[in-house]
């Protein structure tokens, strides 16, 4: 059975770093394409970044390029989004989701099959 629990939100200041991680089971990464997501309060949820494990081929949008790192560690079957240079615009619950489509697109349609529950990361002084 696929389960995603993302873990590591929380509160930090403005210009601080955080890591968010995104723990698969019941599959291997490199059989999944990977997302991060957010949903800012009153607004749209939006794509942050992807990964395709296969061949380590990554997207990041360009609200966050520079600033956000995704990256996997196979042996753990875990995923992590690394957060630096923090600003309030980045508040936002964040949102781990698998495909098992490997060569799809990093966009939020078509509908990713797997979604976690979300983790709150606030940046706020």
């Amino acid at each position: 059975q696929v389960h995603i629990v993302e873990s590591g939100g929380g509160l930090v200041q403005p210009g601080g770093s955080l890591r968010v991680s995104c723990l698969a089971s019941g599959f291997s990464l490199n059989d999944y394409h990977i997302g991060w997501f957010r949903q800012a309060p009153g607004k749209g949820r939006e794509v942050v970044s992807c990964i395709r494990s296969r061949d380590g081929t990554t997207y990041t949008a360009d609200s966050v390029k520079g600033r956000f790192t995704i990256s996997t560690d196979s042996a753990k079957n875990t995923v992590y989004l690394q957060m630096n240079s923090l600003n309030p615009e980045d508040t936002a619950v964040y949102y781990c989701a698998a495909d098992p489509l490997v060569y799809r697109l990093c966009t939020l349609d078509p509908v990713w099959d797997y979604w976690g529950q979300g983790t709150q990361v606030t940046v706020s002084s």
